[in-house]
């Protein structure tokens, strides 16, 4: 399987949506856990990152793209 490229402040669609009903997330903190907040609701939660990794979709808005933008 091909292994995606996510950083701080992408926003996510998982392969299971939120209680709230959007499938949406932003990632907030990275490390050996991943916070992520639903785009929906802003309920945040802490994940490891291995099953963060085995629950990811796609990547929908790359925070890369936002930076590269001039001032």
């Amino acid at each position: 399987m091909e292994k995606k490229e996510y950083q701080l402040g992408d926003v996510v669609q998982m392969k299971k949506p939120h209680p709230c009903g959007t499938n949406e997330m932003e990632i907030i903190r990275m490390g050996m856990d991943i916070r992520i907040k639903c785009v929906g609701c802003k309920h945040s939660v802490l994940v490891p990152r291995t099953k963060f990794e085995s629950k990811l979709k796609k990547i929908l808005r790359s925070n890369a793209a936002t930076e590269e933008e001039p001032s």
